[in-house]
């Protein structure tokens, strides 16, 4: 089916034309066409047109008003104070556009992007050997609710996670576990595991306590210090032994991992997972390029690229370290590579990179560097979507009470234990099973951490508070999920009486408010989209739940003494809002169940 045009795009679109008859020395100027609460819409374009064409505002409104053709779509027009023009749409116009929307199945009519890439993004980095903490949220969830935007409207998207899987601490690790071979021996076996059938649970202890005896060694023992350094060349040299042992570390850690963004209700794929290791072989090559073409320079030994605008507290130049004095390779050298690879071989049209606020200066230059060395053109776009910090309620760090990291799956189960209160609180109509109740707890806990993550600014700090993600009052997830459901509730209820369209009837206020809304998911999805910006698709879709229950509160849907029209259409509403709700939160990664 054929994407739908939206009123406000078909609205702007006839006011640019009556501009253009009326004023035709204006040239093709915008109507600045916007939501009004005192009219449909306001169309302000014509008040900087009359600087502009040194003519009075409402006189020049009014000739554009006297150009204005829109009939079945426009019901009036009104000049009001400078040159605004108030527009009021036809409730035919309304329900017709809908119910386009409603026949075009899961899109809702929403058109793909015109203009259709390839984006890479980088998203959810947890490093080998180490337990997933607070910090590693919000790179997950914000880079997983971007794969599913773009996808929907229309990119190709292709996952990258860059996980921490190389390092001088390898050595150490290694050279224990050759030292104490039984280490990471499990029983039983499963596909995909190395023969290790165990949980993520078992799969961190095993890591925390071995690298806790490592590392207690490595301080200690001198002689154990000296094998593990000489491990870290082994471990570079590819020496068959080493590499297989810390293959070891990265299965145990996977599992792990695998594990954890289950609990948050994404998928990872295991070809999708490619580590610093993957670009090691590109390494070498990496930094001959970038000296060969004067990009980067010799400086004490180290391989450096310098920039005019990057300066120390000093005043001197600080540089992007590409390759260091003791033939080592910096993290520059594996992110530069990662762009060679995802531009060369990937196609890609889009990087983007879901990384911390605190790296962006690292971020800053390696694009500037990859840039110079032609690795990224006009053609390619390098984009970090820098995130602030998950904040305590006390407006610091995120810490528990020892002032330890708090660790995510910790945060994840106690999100899920307190929405399986509310929801076994709230269960009594709806009679929950307890298996349901706990099917529902973890969807509305899980959704809940991911809703108020979202629904800031990404790159805003944000205060974890589980009392207020849990409410079902207020911007939350909860009070969208309760939404979905209670229509849900309704459109079970109607009995023989089923959705249906019916532009001939008038809307009431409510009504309208809600249609006009309804119709702006797929502008709001590709600004969203765009601009890399999913607080905005959050904002949509509470802003859809508060309408919709203000629809509930004052249009009664089922009610006996409406005629059958009446109860169609407003079923209709009901119908399309659920839809809408429920794809808006798939896109964010949030599920809607169907009862609460």
């Amino acid at each position: 089916m054929a994407p739908v045009t939206s009123l406000a795009s078909t609205v702007d679109q006839r006011i640019a034309d009556a501009l253009s008859a009326a004023l035709p020395e204006a040239g093709s100027a915008s109507p600045l066409l916007r939501r009004s609460d005192r009219a449909d819409f306001q169309a302000n374009g014509i008040l900087a047109l009359a600087k502009q064409l040194k003519g009075n505002p409402r006189e020049l409104a009014t000739r554009v008003v006297a150009e204005l053709t829109a009939p079945g779509l426009i019901e009036d027009v009104e000049v009001s104070g400078p040159g605004f023009l108030n527009i009021t749409l036809t409730d035919r116009a309304i329900t017709e556009t809908l119910a386009a929307r409603a026949a075009d199945g899961d899109r809702l009519g929403v058109p793909y992007a015109q203009r259709p890439g390839t984006t890479v993004i980088d998203y959810a980095q947890p490093n080998v050997a180490k337990e997933m903490h607070v910090g590693h949220l919000r790179s997950a969830v914000i880079g997983a609710a971007m794969v599913e935007m773009l996808e929907f409207t229309g990119e190709q998207v292709i996952r990258r996670h860059h996980i921490g899987d190389w390092g001088t601490q390898f050595g150490m690790l290694i050279q224990y576990l050759i030292e104490h071979p039984h280490e990471l021996d499990h029983k039983g076996g499963s596909e995909g595991t190395g023969g290790q059938d165990i949980d993520g649970e078992t799969a961190m202890s095993n890591l925390n306590r071995l690298y806790k005896a490592s590392r207690a060694l490595f301080d200690s023992d001198e002689e154990f210090k000296t094998r593990s350094r000489d491990r870290v060349v082994a471990l570079q040299a590819g020496d068959k032994e080493t590499l297989a042992l810390w293959q070891k570390f990265v299965d145990e850690s996977k599992i792990y991992f695998y594990s954890v963004f289950d609990q948050l209700d994404m998928e990872i794929h295991d070809p999708d997972v490619v580590g610093e290791s993957g670009y090691n072989d590109m390494l070498e090559e990496t930094c001959r390029l970038l000296e060969e073409s004067g990009v980067a320079v010799r400086s004490e030994g180290a391989l450096c690229v310098f920039f005019d605008d990057v300066k120390g507290p000093d005043g001197n130049p600080v540089p992007l370290i590409v390759k260091k004095t003791n033939g080592g390779y910096g993290y520059a050298a594996t992110d530069l590579s990662a762009i060679r690879d995802r531009v060369g071989r990937l196609s890609a049209t889009d990087l983007l990179y879901v990384v911390d606020a605190r790296q962006s200066l690292h971020f800053k230059m390696v694009f500037e560097t990859a840039r110079r060395a032609g690795w990224l053109s006009e053609e390619v776009r390098a984009v970090q979507l820098a995130f602030g910090t998950v904040l305590g309620k006390d407006g610091k760090p995120f810490k528990t009470r020892e002032g330890e990291t708090v660790r995510l799956v910790d945060l994840l189960d106690e999100a899920v234990e307190r929405a399986t209160a509310v929801v076994r609180e709230k269960s009594g109509k709806a009679g929950l099973s307890e298996d349901e109740i706990a099917e529902r707890g973890r969807q509305v806990g899980i959704g809940a951490v991911k809703y108020a993550d979202l629904s800031t600014s990404a790159a805003r700090d944000y205060k974890f508070d589980l009392d207020q993600m849990v409410s079902l009052h207020g911007d939350t997830s909860v009070y969208i999920q309760y939404a979905y459901a209670r229509i849900q509730s309704i459109l079970r209820k109607a009995g023989d009486a089923t959705p249906a369209a019916h532009p001939e009837l008038a809307l009431a206020p409510a009504e309208r408010a809600l249609g006009l809304h309804l119709d702006q998911f797929g502008e709001v999805l590709a600004e969203a989209a765009a601009g890399y910006e999913p607080h905005k698709l959050a904002a949509y879709i509470y802003q859809l739940a508060s309408l919709y229950t203000t629809f509930y509160d004052q249009c009664h849907v089922l009610s006996d003494d409406n005629p059958a029209e009446v109860v169609e259409n407003r079923l209709f509403l009901c119908d399309l809002t659920a839809r809408t709700l429920k794809q808006g939160l798939a896109l964010l990664g949030i599920r809607a169940p169907e009862r609460l």
